[in-house]
């Protein structure tokens, strides 16, 4: 039998090996500390220990990532991400996340990404609170575009604000600010896949809010589609395609009806179709076709496209008759070529019938 001193020796150390193995789980901070800590390491960021601050932050977007999403244990809880939403703007969180972006690691911005979708879709009382907060901070939206022009953030800007313009308010205000027309440079971008990214958020901000967009194209149809014909015009033939296949989406497949009747009774955008119909590629070729078919088929033509459509109908005739089909069209598009054919034909009887009268 071991003396008394003994037992308690070995007692404490019996002790001191189960709280090494087992140390108890320290309380996961509320959502409210959470975002004071989250706030606080983001400041941190411009002083001397920003260095420390990076590691701060890393490790606190983590823990804001599993509270808003779940670690794989435990499901997320519906009440700590309503109320991370209301800390986070409350404390200017979400303004931080944008300005501190191009001083983040790749986890950290990827891992900041994943939250920011989640935190603008959180309805808290009925309201989008986050998506309210950027709404009295536009000019949150402005950084994210020009942040296309940082090649390092461009990816992840341009995801935050996919997730920014799937609310009309937020859609409205880039589509009618100075910013909007920095995307007609972007979808020309060298680097492919920053180029796509910024023509994927294009097509959204043109497609996503048929309302705004109509009234968008209508008070700004000059400037707009001028700029957006040298896109129908460019070298590059990725752009060139994607913004045919875009602009049939925004003009032709939504209710923009009387701006779709004002291109088409444009000259000048006839010509660009007539010149695409006759492009080296064949799904360029075809895709010019879906818009030229509606300026032929238009029954209020103006004068001036009759005569363009008169004047070349020999030319047009012979690039229609050898108009590629493509796998993916149908009986339709057999049809309508034929239509579009027939009315050529008679559009140019009729000038020479107007002609030989006159």
């Amino acid at each position: 039998m071991l003396p008394v001193k003994a037992n308690v020796v070995l007692r404490e150390r019996e002790r001191a090996v189960m709280s090494f193995f087992f140390k108890p789980s320290r309380a996961r901070p509320t959502p409210a500390e959470l975002v004071k800590a989250i706030r606080d390491s983001f400041l941190a960021l411009d002083t001397k220990t920003a260095a420390k601050a990076l590691e701060d932050v890393e490790k606190n977007i983590v823990s804001m990532r599993q509270m808003l999403s779940g670690d794989g244990e435990a499901e997320p809880s519906q009440e700590q991400i309503s109320l991370i939403a209301l800390e986070i703007c409350k404390e200017d969180v979400l303004s931080l996340f944008v300005q501190k972006l191009p001083s983040l690691g790749w986890d950290a911005r990827k891992d900041l990404v994943h939250c920011w979708g989640i935190l603008l879709r959180q309805k808290v009382d009925s309201t989008y609170s986050c998506v309210e907060y950027i709404e009295n901070h536009l000019d949150l939206l402005d950084f994210l575009v020009i942040c296309y022009n940082n090649k390092e953030i461009a990816l992840n800007c341009g995801s935050m604000l996919r997730e920014c313009v799937k609310y009309s308010t937020l859609a409205k205000y880039v589509l009618e600010s100075t910013s909007f027309e920095l995307f007609f440079k972007y979808v020309e971008l060298p680097n492919f896949d920053i180029a796509s990214d910024a023509l994927a958020t294009f097509k959204d901000l043109l497609t996503k809010h048929e309302t705004e967009v109509s009234q968008f194209l209508s008070t700004h149809y000059e400037q707009f589609f001028e700029l957006y014909d040298k896109l129908l015009s460019s070298s590059n033939y990725v752009t060139k395609r994607q913004s045919l296949k875009l602009l049939s989406e925004f003009l032709l497949e939504t209710p923009n009806s009387q701006t779709m009747k004002r291109y088409i009774s444009e000259v000048r955008y006839l010509k660009t179709m007539m010149a695409l119909l006759k492009d080296s590629s064949k799904n360029v070729q075809i895709l010019a076709f879906h818009i030229f078919k509606v300026f032929v088929a238009n029954p209020n033509k103006p004068r001036e496209i009759k005569d363009l459509l008169a004047n070349n109908h020999k030319e047009l005739l012979m690039i229609l008759h050898n108009l590629p089909v493509s796998k993916d069209e149908d009986e339709q598009y057999e049809e309508e070529r034929e239509l579009i054919i027939n009315e050529i034909e008679n559009n140019s009887r009729c000038a020479s019938s107007s002609v030989y009268i006159s």
